[in-house]
């Protein structure tokens, strides 16, 4: 349900700063406060709800988490994205992440803003541990703080491989600084989080739009065993997601990507963007992805376009492509036309940071501030299924997931995009297709091809070597930690 209401200004016992960027001093996005309480017909509230909507105010605010640096991470990394924007802006990070050129003095805010947020975290399960309080709302608070730090934790599992497990809280600076645990201990640590989080969340929040679910939990556990290939236990956390009946594919993949695609029946987890008269509850993430130009076609900054291995990729006449790929000189699919590149810089933009005509006249703005940042969606649970059922054997329950991938993507066209029959080889192609396309540009791809152990040969051409499937811990780390956190392996 979309309901808006509960958008309300607390006041916060940690101020947090607007975030500074490497380049674009445009960014002209406000970082506002917004939180939630609960409203009649929601759930019972906690005793921890202030702390427990600070924690989705800094999953949008919190620098380094859901902001630009996510997709510089998770998609420019990748063989479907490049930079964008005109070469000489943000030139250097591109070199980083494009090139594999990894620095450890670049990219800090990715690891400082996923461990600030959990330490967040901490406060609130700490809090409530101390207290002593066993009420299912404030249980439920704490639920929800440990399905966020499940969730960072996550992050800087795919990023850096070995981090510090950090579950105390905060007071001083040393309590922050801890030697690296192993992938291992992570990973026990984000399922003991999950697991906790999927017995006590509800199924969805009545009129809360954006917290934390059941659903949620479920998904991320069933992802976690699908990046350890653990098929058994992948198929069963993502069936249990499908079985509860809380989601469905949005029929249009179009309409996902707009504004009429927040917090849809597909979402399992989004961070909540909201632009209210002049009030922005939002970040960088999509301004800084928006064609850049002038004009009328000043709607950002340039960042993360696709490549013509990733327009190449999409098979004849897949809807999908239309759906994520803008082309200059070329129409939008809505009546407008491009200008050419140049004066563009770029021939090729993400259509999914585009917004519609009509809603940037709507709001008075060009700039994309009011689309959430999708974490996660069924359509994801539905191909991790796919996937674990067909590496543990099932291919005819693997092609059925698969299948209601493909056929919200054909729609009423029956000539495009056939059912995929085969065996678990064909299956396992076909699936990997499936999840390149079905999330171009979302941050999937390369923790992918990292998992599939594709990387090394479908990203040679870019430089990447094994060292390069995890980050350099930023160097600022190492220093503060007095030699406590070890650098990763060959930097």
């Amino acid at each position: 349900m979309k309901n808006y209401r509960f958008i309300i200004k607390l006041s916060l016992i940690a101020t947090l700063t607007l975030p500074t960027f490497y380049s674009c001093s445009d960014a002209d996005f406000l970082d506002m406060k917004p939180l939630g309480v609960a409203t009649e017909g929601d759930l019972q509230a906690g005793g921890f709800e202030e702390k427990a909507f600070g924690l989705y105010e800094k999953l949008r605010t919190q620098e380094g988490v859901n902001d630009w640096y996510r997709y510089w991470f998770q998609s420019i990394r990748s063989d479907d994205a490049a930079k964008g924007s005109t070469p000489t802006d943000a030139s250097t990070l591109g070199n980083v992440m494009d090139n594999f050129s990894y620095s450890a003095n670049q990219f800090a805010p990715n690891w400082n803003g996923h461990y600030s947020l959990i330490f967040a975290c901490n406060d609130l399960v700490v809090a409530v541990e101390e207290s002593g309080a066993t009420d299912q709302g404030s249980i439920t608070n704490e639920a929800e703080a440990k399905a966020i730090r499940a969730f960072a934790y996550f992050d800087l599992r795919r990023d850096y491989g070995e981090v510090p497990i950090i579950l105390n809280k905060i007071v001083k600076p040393s309590d922050g600084v801890k030697a690296k645990n192993t992938v291992a201990e992570v990973d026990a640590q984000i399922i003991s989080d999950l697991e906790f989080a999927a017995k006590n969340l509800p199924l969805s929040w009545p009129t809360y739009p954006g917290r934390a679910t059941k659903g949620f939990a479920n998904s991320l556990l069933a992802k976690l065993y699908l990046y350890q290939g653990d098929w058994k236990k992948a198929l069963a956390k993502s069936e249990e997601v499908i079985s509860s009946g809380q989601y469905n594919l949005m029929p249009s993949y179009v309409t996902l990507f707009s504004k009429a695609g927040n917090n849809s029946r597909e979402t399992i987890f989004e961070v909540q963007f909201l632009l209210i008269g002049t009030t922005y509850y939002t970040n960088n993430y999509f301004e800084s992805q928006g064609v850049r130009g002038s004009g009328t076609w000043d709607l950002g900054w340039g960042f993360n376009v696709p490549t013509t291995n990733l327009i190449d990729a999409y098979e004849a006449n897949d809807p999908r492509k239309a759906a994520t790929i803008l082309t200059s000189g070329q129409s939008d699919g809505l009546g407008n036309t491009l200008p050419a590149s140049p004066p563009l810089a770029q021939m090729y933009w993400n259509k999914k940071a585009y917004t519609l005509p009509e809603e940037r006249k709507s709001f008075g703005v060009n700039k994309n501030y009011w689309e959430n940042v999708k974490i996660m969606r069924y359509a994801d649970v539905l191909l991790i299924a796919a996937e674990a059922a067909n590496e543990d054997g099932n291919s005819g329950l693997a092609a059925t997931y698969l299948e209601q991938i493909r056929k919200r993507a054909r729609g009423a066209n029956n000539s495009i995009l056939p059912a995929i029959i085969g065996g678990q080889s064909t299956l396992r192609t076909a699936i990997k297709q499936e999840r390149r396309i079905e999330f171009a540009l979302e941050g999937e791809r390369f923790y992918d091809l990292v998992r599939w152990g594709d990387a090394a040969a479908v990203l040679a051409g870019k430089g990447y070597q094994a060292k390069h499937r995890y980050y350099p811990i930023p160097q600022t780390a190492i220093n503060q930690s007095g030699g406590i956190l070890v650098q990763n392996p060959n930097y």
